[in-house]
């Protein structure tokens, strides 16, 4: 019998694992031409973090031969293995180990590191990988394909997508570059009524400051990527939302259904939901515009602000030069290319990253929000939203207590440095803004280092 014939058998070992549900994964050991061992995943029915599948083949292997060495041995896996898999096989002192699919993000026979080429070890095992590697994979991927429809589904049953709304499929956000954190969903809010929205909720509840980071069109919480690990390293909570119509938030199909007062409605009503206490509000772009007018309403609740490239509009001004022509832009091309707009604003951003951007928008039916956005800007003083903004802005010329951080990004050319001017002068006590040259219109895509300085800032 030949490499491929004892890769089979390994094949039909991770099936098994598969159907008891554990992680499709197996193995087994060949001594001069017999399979002695077998094995595969048990970590979940035995709670053993070390039951994977080579350690179980490794486990029956010495106990048939009766010996912890397996000289002679050769190992067939599924899927490349572990540091703690390769680690036993090289202790077992195993001849041979021959591998299937790699493993991009735990694999230490190459992908990720390469234990078996150590010379400083006292033993040294030959490794082929690649072997019925496409068998392996999409034993792999089948499995993982099923998990996620299930997930998917008692997603719907929690939360059922109204007949006027689209859902982006979960599978659009797997695997975004520095985007791990794990989706949260509500969808009982009042002004909600039954629509689902996601928000990102990570640190301790119990956190001395929450920044909760709100983004505009047509981004969604992708923007905050690089500030959320900052901001959690230095022990703070980070909630960050999806509008409504954007992320993985439902996207309601008309266009209609998108207004100033609804999505500033849904956020006081997430905030008094997760029962947000010192926030530190971050907000750019469509972020500010809403969230400007939050702490109003909730003086208590608001410790401090970061604010970046946004405004108040409060329609007894008129609009931008830049966000005139960014409205008839979008009026012009509604479904302009998400990723090709934060490529050409964002050159250091690789295509993965601005792929990411695009995710939510599968197709035209999913981009209303970014249809509605541009136009909803309040641009005469009856607008919806301008009445509440100009209260707002008697609330930041007299009434703010709280610490403001202001980042500029001098390449924007929708909200520069001269409307963040007009509200640096808004905001009571804003500290002298920070320019950033290089950064444009989402300036959190510079946000590592402002992040840092922001926790410098409102914590002290």
């Amino acid at each position: 019998m030949g490499d491929a014939e004892f890769m089979q058998m390994a094949l039909a070992q991770a099936d098994g694992g598969a159907k008891a549900g554990e992680v499709p994964v197996g193995a087994v050991v060949v001594k001069n031409g017999l399979v002695i061992a077998t094995g595969r995943n048990a970590s979940i029915d035995g709670n053993d973090p070390t039951a994977h599948a080579e350690i179980m083949a490794l486990r029956e292997a010495a106990r048939v031969l009766g010996n912890y060495r397996l000289d002679g041995c050769d190992l067939y896996v599924t899927l490349e293995p572990c540091a703690m898999c390769s680690g036993a096989m090289l202790h077992a002192r195993i001849g041979r180990v021959v591998y299937g699919a790699s493993d991009p993000k735990t694999g230490a026979a190459g992908s990720v590191m390469n234990l078996f080429a150590n010379t400083q070890l006292n033993h040294q095992t030959r490794v082929l990988g690649g072997v019925m590697a496409t068998e392996c994979a999409a034993q792999l991927r089948a499995f993982f394909q099923e998990k996620r429809s299930n997930i998917d589904r008692q997603r719907r049953a929690l939360h059922p997508l109204r007949d006027d709304a689209l859902r982006t499929p979960d599978i659009r956000f797997l695997d975004l570059p520095d985007y791990p954190w794990q989706p949260n969903y509500v969808s009982d809010l009042p002004t909600l009524a039954g629509l689902r929205m996601h928000y990102l909720a990570e640190g301790p509840t119990d956190a001395g400051l929450t920044y909760l980071c709100l983004h505009g069109s047509p981004a969604w919480s992708y923007l905050y990527r690089r500030m959320i690990p900052v901001f959690l390293e230095a022990g703070h909570r980070v909630v960050a939302p999806d509008l409504i119509g954007f992320g993985r938030s439902d996207k309601p199909k008309k266009e209609s259904a998108h207004t100033f007062s609804f999505h500033r409605q849904t956020l006081l009503e997430l905030i008094e939901r997760l029962e947000l206490r010192r926030v530190v509000l971050v907000v750019q772009d469509w972020g500010g515009l809403l969230g400007l007018t939050l702490p109003m309403e909730m003086t208590e609740r608001f410790h401090g602000l970061l604010v970046m490239n946004t405004l108040l509009a409060t329609g007894d001004a008129p609009l931008s030069p830049g966000l005139l022509a960014w409205r008839e832009m979008c009026a012009r091309n509604p479904v302009f290319d998400v990723a090709r707009l934060f490529a050409r604003g964002n050159p250091h951003l690789s295509t993965a990253q601005c792929a990411a951007y695009a995710a939510p928008f599968p197709e035209n039916g999913h981009r209303a929000a970014t249809r509605a956005f541009a136009a909803m800007v309040p641009d005469h003083p009856d607008a919806d939203g301008a009445a509440i903004s100009r209260q707002a802005r008697n609330f930041w010329e007299t009434r703010w207590s709280g610490k403001t951080l202001m980042a500029v990004g001098l390449q924007d050319p929708v909200m520069g440095a001269q409307q963040m001017g007009q509200l640096e002068r808004t905001i009571r006590g804003c500290a002298p803004p920070v320019m950033l040259s290089e950064s444009g219109h989402f300036v959190p895509e510079w946000g590592e280092s402002l992040a840092r300085m922001a926790i410098h800032f409102f914590d002290t």
